[in-house]
């Protein structure tokens, strides 16, 4: 039986435990965001800069770059992975739910080419992320695949694995040269799902 003594120290761990875990998160945010625009070898002050916290807090949490880098892509993939359902239920049709889940994706893979390359030296790592990558992203692919079929707005026979590979490739480059948007050629990629999809539709 607890006593009046034991219960501030239970409620003061419990709120060291959330603190613990908000700052993950909001590390995880800004490491992402930094990636993008510094690089994945960006100090590791500007990442704790960024997130607000001291660089004590950031090491405690992720104590290498590869433990941070690795945290991230699976942060971002479980984002992604979490948002397609949501699009779907929110969407009027499901082809708008698609088309926004896939904008997301484009947004990750420019993330990911960046992470790939730190975790070249690490190959059995990647491995494994590249398997969490898929396990995760392509039965949410699937969903709004169906869901789009169902409502006769695309047609049956379009495979998740190959529409998440081609938009990928389209996406190659994307990071080295800023010139290019794949963007441009993703969303005539997507007016081909379509049944007899007519320019413009």
């Amino acid at each position: 039986m607890s006593t009046p003594e034991s219960q501030p120290e239970k409620t003061s761990a419990r709120g060291k435990r959330a603190d613990a875990v908000r700052n993950q998160q909001v590390l995880l945010d800004a490491a992402g965001e930094v990636f993008v625009t510094s690089g994945i070898d960006a100090p590791i002050r500007e990442i704790a800069a960024k997130a607000g916290v001291g660089l004590g807090t950031l090491y405690r949490h992720f104590p290498t770059r590869a433990d941070l880098v690795t945290a991230v892509y699976r942060h971002q993939i479980e984002a992604c992975a979490e948002a397609g359902p949501k699009l779907l239920a929110e969407a009027d049709l499901p082809f708008d739910a698609l088309r926004q889940w896939i904008d997301l994706f484009v947004d990750f893979l420019v993330t990911k080419h960046g992470l790939a390359d730190a975790l070249q030296s690490e190959s059995e790592r990647f491995a494994a992320l590249h398997t969490h990558f898929l396990d995760r992203l392509l039965p949410v692919c699937a969903q709004l695949l169906d869901a789009a079929a169902a409502a006769g707005e695309i047609s049956s026979d379009v495979r998740p694995y190959e529409l998440l590979r081609g938009i990928g490739n389209l996406c190659i480059g994307r990071d080295s040269d800023p010139r290019y948007d794949p963007r441009r050629l993703i969303e005539p990629l997507l007016q081909g799902l379509r049944p007899h999809a007519a320019p413009g539709a």
